[in-house]
């Protein structure tokens, strides 16, 4: 069930709504919050928009690198389990 859970990212509350636990909803908040700030202080940009779209641009780099990273460990997993079979069944016949 939806539960609703107040957050702050940068600066402003905000109450979500989210099938997840109320903590991984707050650490979600206080990730996007860390992005936000860390670029306000290396750009030193006031545009709430800019900032957004910054911060969503740098999360977003950040889960294409892991989905990357996820998707070549499953063909490797995939690979090495198809060498391992092949192995078994060539060992198997002798």
């Amino acid at each position: 069930m939806k539960s609703p859970v107040t957050v702050s990212i940068g600066g402003h509350r905000y109450t979500l709504r989210s099938d997840e636990d109320e903590r991984v909803v707050r650490e979600m908040a206080a990730h996007v919050d860390k992005h936000l700030r860390d670029l306000q202080k290396q750009t030193r940009a006031v545009d709430t928009q800019s900032l957004a779209i910054l911060t969503a641009l740098q999360i977003t780099e950040e889960l294409w690198k892991e989905t990357r990273k996820h998707a070549e460990l499953k063909k490797r997993v995939r690979d090495r389990g198809r060498a391992l079979l092949q192995f078994i069944e060539r060992e198997g016949r002798l």
